[in-house]
């Protein structure tokens, strides 16, 4: 084994364990504690005092989520890797204005001409495949499933498996969840305690 083989692997595992590797606990701003959920070092979150938690989410690598303009990823929800969630578009402005963009005029509480803004909210227990792409003014529903490589924009119901660019419903993710709860029978407890619920999962705290 080389010297440079053993520094790279070195180099490796010194990025999973200090960077890449997701680190459990966070703290929303007010003091509220998600002891289980998890975010990657290697993903950006911009504007995270926008941005609300719930307990139990997962973010992996390489994710950029941008919550300017408001964002809920409720409990339970897994973002995998390579994502975007971002809650405004500037591209339309960018070339309305040209080389004025920077420096155009706005109003206090204004926005630029063209710009596209809109909360994003993730209901609990959806699952976001890799290389996926959600755009302002989404909504999803609890138990939403968005395959791979999907682009997402609107408002969605509970338990929508998404598929496309731009996405669509192609199926309901309870149907895979019915054959796994014919496996496990005991899990039927849990799984109805979010699935069932009437309400919104408890999600008080800071926006």
């Amino acid at each position: 084994m080389t010297m440079r083989t053993t520094l790279n692997r070195l180099r490796r595992k010194w990025l999973r364990r200090w960077i890449w590797q997701p680190v459990f606990g966070e703290q929303q701003e007010g003091g509220r504690l998600l002891p289980h959920t998890r975010i990657s070092g290697a993903s950006v979150i911009e504007h995270e005092d926008k941005l609300k938690l719930g307990d139990n989410v997962f973010i992996g690598a390489f994710n950029f989520i941008e919550a300017s303009g408001g964002m809920t990823i409720e409990e339970g929800v897994q973002i995998t890797s390579h994502c975007a969630i971002v809650t405004h578009s500037s591209h339309r402005s960018q070339r309305l204005l040209g080389p004025a963009y920077v420096t155009f005029p706005v109003p206090a509480g204004g926005q630029r001409p063209g710009w596209i803004s809109g909360p994003v909210h993730i209901g609990a227990y959806s699952f976001v495949g890799p290389h996926s792409l959600i755009e302002a003014g989404t909504r999803l529903g609890r138990g939403t499933l968005v395959c791979a490589g999907s682009f997402v924009r609107g408002t969605f119901p509970d338990f929508a498996i998404l598929e496309g660019r731009p996405a669509r419903v192609v199926g309901d993710s309870r149907r895979a969840d019915e054959r796994a709860l014919a496996r496990f029978p005991e899990l039927q407890v849990l799984y109805d305690a979010w699935a069932l619920a009437s309400q919104p999962l408890d999600l008080e705290g800071p926006r």
